[in-house]
């Protein structure tokens, strides 16, 4: 077993090598993809009752990450507490003019405790961008986002990003409450037309939910859907998804530990061509087709 471990790891970690090389072999000269730097911390504040916007300065690889991708930060340490592993953040908003990305964060334990103690001025070590970020394809006319909890920090960046292509949104945020909803002055500023729902209202559920994607499609105003953040509501997607054979992408939330693909700690089930196959969503994703996702 230890052997086996052992071969898969050192395979993993060819395959960091050989990506690279292929990358600089297509380019002509090597090119950096991920970057490992202390950045300073513009803006750290609370947003509402959970959720803390952090803004960090940093250098034009990080600046040039793309939605659905994240970074590896090493927290700093509260007192009397010591989180060891780097903890994955993805990404919130990216500025390669300013210099800077932008983290959405909700404070749940010693690492994210230790990122709301940062004030402007502080240094953040962080790694990245990682991973496979969302695909916009220039022929989409019409884009559905669907997003619960910490999933609408993950989705922001498609705002700015459909935008640009020439791509209009809607959006569908869910959360307990109307005032733990995050996102959605940013994607209404992008031209996003927000939908929320939310479990105090009795909106959120997975019926009325579909109701409103029915509509949608109805309208043709659902050529894809994008989605993080609720297996329900993903499992709502992939049967409409189904049925009128709408493409689609999710962001997959998964405990992470190394983020580079070497350690196998975020490992998960897909269903790809009549089987089932293992993943490691830092590596093969964390965005994947919808169809392909198990909850």
């Amino acid at each position: 077993m230890a052997i086996e471990q052992s071969v898969s790891m050192a395979t993993a970690k060819d395959s960091l090598f050989v990506a690279a090389a292929d990358d600089a072999k297509a380019s002509g000269r090597w090119t950096e993809t991920v970057v490992a730097e202390r950045a300073e911390v513009v803006l750290n504040r609370a947003v509402n009752a959970e959720y803390r916007h952090l803004v960090v300065r940093c250098g034009p690889v990080a600046a040039s990450a793309v939605a659905g991708q994240f970074f590896q930060l090493l927290c700093p340490h509260p007192d009397g507490e010591q989180p060891f592993l780097r903890r994955p953040m993805s990404l919130y908003g990216a500025d390669p003019a300013k210099g800077e990305v932008e983290f959405l964060y909700k404070v749940t334990g010693a690492g994210t405790r230790g990122l709301a103690s940062l004030a402007a001025g502080d240094r953040l070590d962080m790694m990245g961008p990682l991973g496979k970020g969302f695909t916009l394809d220039p022929a989409l006319r019409h884009i559905v986002a669907v997003g619960r909890g910490a999933g609408l920090a993950t989705l922001a960046p498609l705002a700015k990003a459909a935008r640009a292509n020439g791509t209009a949104v809607t959006a569908i945020f869910s959360a307990r409450r109307p005032d733990l909803m995050v996102s959605v002055d940013l994607f209404r500023s992008h031209g996003a037309e927000v939908i929320t729902v939310t479990d105090s209202e009795g909106t959120s559920g997975p019926a009325h939910v579909e109701r409103i994607l029915r509509g949608l499609i109805a309208e043709a105003r659902a050529d894809a859907f994008f989605t993080c953040g609720s297996s329900r509501l993903m499992r709502v997607q992939q049967r409409l998804a189904a049925e009128f054979a709408i493409p689609g992408q999710v962001a997959m939330e998964q405990q992470m530990a190394c983020g580079l693909g070497l350690c196998f700690c975020c490992v998960r089930d897909f269903h790809v061509g009549g089987e089932i196959v293992h993943r490691r969503v830092c590596w093969d994703g964390p965005v994947f087709d919808l169809m392909e996702a198990l909850p």
